[in-house]
């Protein structure tokens, strides 16, 4: 007898750990989602959710996933090693978009011209997203939005030392927001720390990615190299040959 009911107890305990668990990260996930609701009349109705996948977003998103569908560790790993190559981090900074619009359809195409991302100061275009968005949208719809994450001459990653990044999108992207002024969407980065994510096997499979493509362009750039040397060696060699012919006189 005493022995079930230190079974039952083990088990109400891990139950609750893990509603506890579960609690916190929902918790979290919401802390980087940002919800508004904007309506005109019965014309139209946008309810529109922006997620910023940072780092503590995606730990919890991961583990949420894992515990959801009672994943082994490498069941965790693979899923984990899937989701980074999707949002390819190394790139892009990365955004979930879900619309539900009511009414009147909404209509973006292209898409990215409404959508800009601020960063200390500076304002950048998106870098791709998912094309889904420039077809007509009624009722609900989701996808990913990524801009860049690395200054194109300096290499320099864009997020350094920045507190803050401001999703901006302009007011007539719909019916619903025309002549409000444009909307503003900002997240606090200062904790923000996308290294953490690059531990354990999903990290060592996503190096290797980017050692394989990494040795694919350096095979590129050896082959143009020595198609320039002899491109080189045999200007070379027809020079030479012409001033012996002319020393020769």
């Amino acid at each position: 007898m005493k022995n079930k009911f230190v079974l039952a107890l083990f088990v109400i305990c891990l139950i609750a750990g893990s509603a506890f668990a579960a609690g916190i990260e929902e918790r979290i996930m919401n802390q980087w989602t940002r919800s508004e609701r904007y309506a005109r009349d019965a014309d139209q109705t946008v309810e529109l959710k922006i997620t910023y996948y940072s780092a503590e977003y995606i730990e919890a998103l991961v583990q949420s996933e894992a515990e959801k569908n009672m994943w082994s560790s490498d069941e965790l790993e693979r899923y984990k090693y899937n989701l980074l190559r999707t949002l390819n981090l190394d790139e892009n900074i990365a955004f979930h978009l879900d619309f539900n619009v009511l009414g009147s359809p909404l209509r973006m195409a292209p898409m990215d011209r409404f959508f800009k991302l601020r960063i200390g100061g500076r304002v950048y275009d998106a870098a791709d997203y998912d094309k889904r968005f420039n077809f007509s949208l009624s009722g609900r719809r989701d996808g990913m939005i990524w801009f860049p994450r690395y200054d194109e001459k300096t290499g320099r990653s864009l997020l350094e030392n920045v507190r803050d990044i401001r999703m901006t999108i302009l007011s007539h992207f719909s019916m619903a927001t025309a002549g409000r002024g444009d909307l503003m969407f900002i997240w606090d980065i200062t904790r923000d720390d996308p290294s953490v994510l690059y531990s354990g096997r999903a990290a060592d499979r996503l190096e290797l990615d980017r050692l394989l493509k990494r040795m694919e362009k350096l095979v590129n750039d050896r082959k143009e190299l020595e198609d320039q040397l002899k491109k080189v060696n045999e200007e070379f060699k027809s020079v030479s040959e012409r001033v012996d012919e002319l020393q020769k006189l």
